[in-house]
């Protein structure tokens, strides 16, 4: 039986998340694809159905480990199978993805039919509940993997459609049983703290990844004032995530998590597209309207994943009120307004969404 205590985060689990971000790394370069000016909506559904497959996988395990993981050697073991197939699911990533389809696949089944056998493995070790909740968990990914296995069969878009119809089945059937999970709730403490540590890693690559775009050189202004802004920006996003998980959830609250699982996944998105579309504003690869669309869309989806995933777990009396959310939508549209009417540099417009993060960090923070 696994101990109502406090569950630590291990080492190997910390590995496990730099792998996984080497995989966000390459889909997020999707999005720096760009012709005529804009990035095509081919490429941006391509970000999409990258991300999405990798952001489950990761999540599988994690929750697999929240339920039912303790640090013994044969969980070690499968995790360390999975990092292999994480390697073989890394190096399939391309936007050509049909030449690399099957490899991608061989990765992809890999890590979920591990994580799929050990709920079956540890339910014949468990009792009541825990037992319901592994041997259904098991089962429903089960299902999702023989459907994604079929896409084998097939060619063209039809493949696709049948991966990602398992794809949907694994994702959907978990909230389908919504009650079921619920009686086994998750260790929200542990929950919070293994997607915090991937959104830290994340923050961390994507103040690398622009640096590594802007390299800011000797003499030039413009650029190493850019960088600043930049680094600004994201300092204000970090400190407006971390001061919520840290002072302000209340992490006694005892659910299934969902709302912490399915609004992580807008929110890693989302980072990832406000780091490709700040690169692409340096670089000037864009016309300025879709820029715009682009980076503030980024935005107000990251605002709105955050908002979604806090609240639900905040102490009552940090709760934000709707003239809370009111001001910062205010906020957003006035900047968004006066950008399209008037041609603002690259610089101050990542400076009104700096402006922005530290606003909505005071009001959420203190």
């Amino acid at each position: 039986m696994r101990s109502s205590g406090r569950k630590k985060v291990t080492w190997l689990e910390l590995f496990y998340d730099l792998l996984f971000v080497a995989a966000v790394a390459t889909a997020t370069h999707v999005l720096l694809h760009v012709e005529q000016g804009y990035i095509h909506g081919e490429y941006l559904l391509k970000f999409v159905l990258i991300f999405i497959p990798i952001w489950w996988a990761w999540t599988g395990q994690t929750m697999f480990i929240n339920r039912f993981g303790q640090d013994f050697l044969h969980q070690r073991i499968f995790m360390i199978l999975q990092m292999l197939f994480v390697l073989i699911m890394i190096s399939s990533l391309s936007v050509d993805f049909d030449q690399y389809y099957v490899s991608f696949l061989i990765g992809y089944i890999g890590l979920r039919a591990l994580t799929s056998i050990q709920y079956l493995i540890v339910q014949k070790f468990e009792q009541s509940e825990r037992k319901k909740v592994a041997v259904f968990l098991g089962t429903c990914f089960g299902i999702g993997i023989f459907i994604s296995l079929l896409s084998l069969f097939f060619d063209s878009w039809v493949r696709y459609a049948v991966l990602y119809t398992g794809i949907a089945v694994d994702m959907i059937l978990p909230i389908l049983g919504h009650k079921r999970l619920a009686k086994l709730p998750t260790n929200t403490a542990h929950l919070l703290e293994r997607f915090a540590l991937l959104t830290l890693i994340l923050f961390g690559e994507s103040v690398v990844s622009i640096l590594a775009v802007i390299q800011p050189q000797k003499g030039d202004w413009n650029t190493i004032l850019f960088s600043v802004i930049s680094f600004v920006l994201i300092i204000a996003m970090w400190w407006q995530y971390f001061e919520n998980v840290e002072r302000k959830v209340n992490r006694s609250i005892q659910r299934a998590g969902q709302t912490i699982i399915y609004g992580h996944l807008l929110i890693l998105m989302s980072l990832s597209m406000i780091a490709a579309s700040i690169k692409l504003m340096f670089l000037h690869e864009v016309q300025y309207t879709f820029s715009l669309y682009f980076v503030f869309g980024s935005v107000l989806l990251y605002f709105m994943a955050t908002t979604l995933v806090f609240h639900q777990y905040r102490f009552e009396e940090h709760r934000l009120k709707v003239y809370h959310l009111g001001l910062f939508l205010g906020i957003l549209a006035v900047f968004f307004i006066i950008n399209l009417l008037l041609v603002v540099p690259g610089p101050l417009i990542v400076g009104e969404l700096a402006i922005f993060f530290i606003i909505y960090a005071r009001f959420t923070t203190t």
